[in-house]
């Protein structure tokens, strides 16, 4: 969790502000990986 997002469970847990900050950036990534994967020719 930290390596990836900078934060430790401990704090991604107590905090929900910074849950929404990951949670938002896991989409952005996810929406990227898409993007790429699309623009290799791989698709589902």
């Amino acid at each position: 969790m930290f390596q990836a997002h900078g934060v430790g469970y401990a704090e991604y847990s107590r905090k929900l502000e910074q849950q929404l900050r990951v949670e938002k950036r896991r989409q952005e990534d996810y929406e990227k990986s898409k993007q790429i994967v699309q623009s290799l020719g791989f698709h589902n």
